[in-house]
């Protein structure tokens, strides 16, 4: 069964936060590859959101097409977005945590309002920062503005993913985007990790 992000936390902090950024992270659990993270701020427009994001959800729960059809109107439709990347250096250096984090952080440059309050999905709190936020399990399923920046972090970096395919042929990256397929790890054994791959 399907379920659709709503309002909910938004509108509870709407009068005390116009501005309220949704946080997601793309490939994670991927072998290969950076960690992507989207950082969405939407308008307080309840009716305008629920005309223009129809469709948007879970990126894990969309097809690429509907990813690729929504992402330019998250873009258009918020009041700031953002998306940014750690490397897998990075990530085999500080841990998936610490790397998620940092493409987080940088996500939240990107911004060109600065977010008065953060809604993240879990495991993605940011305790550096000295902002209110909070943290909601399955945050990208029940949550627009973190549904949103799902969408955005996935797109951009299942493109960087495809980016990659070309420079490191054979392990056929812009198929399974860096995740551990049985082709993927059957390509690593007979070409070996190439400096993108995560040790």
């Amino acid at each position: 069964m399907t379920v659709n992000p709503d309002l909910r936390h938004e509108t509870y902090l709407w009068p005390h936060y116009p501005y309220i950024a949704g946080l997601d992270e793309a490939g994670r659990g991927a072998l290969a590859g950076p960690v992507a993270v989207g950082a969405v701020i939407l308008p307080n427009a309840p009716t305008l959101l629920s005309r223009t994001l129809a469709g948007v959800r879970d990126s894990k729960q969309m097809t690429p097409a509907e990813r690729e059809s929504l992402a330019p109107r998250i873009r258009e439709t918020a009041l700031a977005w953002g998306v940014a990347f750690a490397s897998a250096e990075e990530i085999d250096s500080q841990g998936i945590v610490h790397a998620t984090r940092l493409a987080a952080l940088r996500a939240l440059q990107e911004l060109s309002i600065s977010p008065q309050y953060l809604l993240t999905d879990f495991r993605l709190e940011l305790p550096q920062l000295d902002i209110s936020q909070t943290a909601l399990v399955k945050g990208d399923v029940i949550c627009l503005s973190i549904a949103s920046a799902s969408v955005l972090a996935k797109t951009a970096r299942d493109a960087y993913m495809r980016q990659l395919d070309l420079q490191y042929q054979g392990y056929e990256l812009g198929k399974h985007k860096g995740y551990g397929t049985l082709a993927h790890r059957l390509a690593m054994k007979r070409l070996g990790v190439s400096p993108i791959h995560r040790r």
